[in-house]
């Protein structure tokens, strides 16, 4: 059984700093793109932010120069260090990685359950 367990949502102050931990665990085989996408009230869940096997890195235009995307293929996982929060930045953020279970052919989706951000005064 493949999970995604998050951690390091919470409340922040506008210009204040967080960073979102992924870490991908159970029967795996390999791993593709890992990232994090995020759903504000009202909106519909969109890409953050995403890393490919290779390095490369795909940022939304709304948070580049502000956060920063990093991985550790030795544990799994992936991390968000989001700085200069602005209140538009509050959404549940949402892990996700594309995952080739042990035993099994092809790839899949995998969520994490979502942890909240907000960044309020």
């Amino acid at each position: 059984q493949v999970q995604l367990v998050e951690s390091g949502g919470g409340l922040v102050q506008p210009g204040g700093s967080l960073r979102l931990s992924c870490a991908a665990s159970g029967s795996i085989s390999s791993i593709n793109t890992m990232g994090w996408f995020r759903q504000a009230p009202g909106k519909q869940r969109e890409l953050v932010a995403a890393v490919r096997t290779g390095g490369s890195t795909d940022y939304a235009d709304s948070v580049k120069g502000r956060y920063t995307l990093s991985r550790d293929n030795a544990k799994n996982a992936v991390y968000l260090q989001m700085s200069s929060l602005k209140p538009e930045d509050t959404a549940v953020y949402y892990c996700y990685a594309q995952i080739r279970p042990g035993g099994r052919v092809g790839w899949f989706d995998y969520w994490g359950q979502g942890t909240q951000v907000t960044v309020s005064s």
